[in-house]
């Protein structure tokens, strides 16, 4: 699997490789036509895009800055934050324990958390994946993200936290509910969730530059975030550490990382077929209605082909992943600004693909 990152990186000096007929022309000149004005009028430092058309890499590059202060352009092997994108690695984590045996995605949370309060009781581990626990999205008043919390206390926290809807009644975004989950991965495999993921699903990929965040490593081509105060460009605000290492996406990865774990996706393992169709089916809601949201993935079709993706934002970063299930195409987009609007300028860059047939039919075996 180390062999898939050199080729990856053997092809990450963002050239615009030869395609057959079926994945289109990509119009190279119009994308960093557009990437560069994206930049320029939302005022985004640096961005690293890679285009990805059945199973291979179309076109994979940087624009802007990585570092402004230090003028660092950003590169192939830029590593940016993940925001929420990363909440399909913790989904990941869970269903290779769900493979393992160690757990099911219907267990009752209160099995790994016996002091869950009752109201707790029907709460399940798909609930918390699904975002259709209950749980809200907001931390509670007095909650301080420059406070390093043990994770003894984030899990009181969370658990103390109201349910505001029956489980399986509605879905409804939460943080918190994938923060949870990342302890409870650690509960169930007796590893904190990073290395559970390091040795299932990065080192084995080749995903040599993913990791869980930690800014007092040092971090070969690491970007630094931004965010607009008053029209004026600033540093990231900063994240106690704890806080930095949750299971709701805290993660550095690089576009070789993304484009290890796409095709991944394509080919079964580490995640059987079975899994990946579990992560990827829509939760069916207490009244009928099927969520647009699977276990860690968002769901929906775009022009006609069935996709998944996500965005995420933290930190002053976002990021956004775009994948057809066939496989045919897939894009990611990451920034390195807070509130830069990632999904309004990815999916715009999907429309000018899709305007030049780039992707076009799935070919035979292609994707997931």
């Amino acid at each position: 699997m180390r062999l898939l990152l050199s080729r990856c990186l053997a092809l990450l000096a963002g050239a615009v490789l030869s395609f057959s007929p079926l994945a289109g022309e990509l119009p190279a000149a119009r994308i960093d036509a557009y990437m560069d004005a994206q930049l320029q009028q939302r005022r985004i430092p640096g961005a690293a895009l890679a285009v990805i058309a059945h199973g291979r890499p179309m076109l994979v590059k940087g624009y802007g800055l990585a570092n402004v202060e230090h003028r660092v352009p950003v590169g192939v092997d830029t590593v940016f934050q993940s925001g929420s994108v990363g909440k399909q690695f913790t989904a990941a984590a869970v269903m290779l324990l769900v493979q393992d045996g160690k757990l099911g995605l219907d267990d009752p949370v209160r099995r790994f958390f016996p002091a869950a309060p009752p109201a707790w009781r029907r709460v399940t581990v798909r609930h918390l994946l699904s975002h259709t626990a209950g749980l809200p999205d907001d931390w509670p008043a007095g909650f301080d993200l420059r406070r390093d919390y043990a994770d003894a206390e984030l899990t009181r926290r969370i658990l103390a936290m109201p349910l505001d809807a029956a489980p399986g009644a509605r879905y409804r975004y939460s943080n918190p509910g994938y923060v949870l989950l990342g302890m409870l991965v650690g509960k169930a495999s007796g590893r904190f969730y990073g290395d559970l993921l390091q040795e299932r699903l990065f080192g084995p990929l080749g995903m040599a530059t993913a990791r869980v965040i930690d800014e007092a490593d040092i971090v070969p081509g690491r970007a630094a975030g931004y965010r607009l105060d008053g029209g004026r460009l600033k540093n990231q605000e900063w994240v106690s550490p704890s806080l930095n290492r949750t299971a709701d996406g805290s993660l550095y990865l690089g576009l070789a990382d993304w484009i290890a774990w796409d095709a991944a996706l394509g080919k079964g393992w580490p995640l059987r077929p079975d899994s990946l169709a579990q992560l990827w089916q829509p939760m069916r809601l207490a009244d009928g209605r099927l969520s647009e949201y699977g276990l860690g993935w968002e769901l929906d079709s775009r022009g006609g082909h069935p996709r998944v993706w996500h965005d995420g934002a933290w930190q002053g970063f976002e990021s956004y992943l775009s994948r057809r299930r066939d496989g045919s195409l897939s894009v990611v987009l990451l920034v390195n600004l807070a509130e830069a609007g990632v999904a309004d300028i990815a999916e715009g860059l999907l429309d000018l693909l899709a305007a030049e047939g780039v992707g076009g039919a799935a070919q035979p075996g292609a994707g997931g």
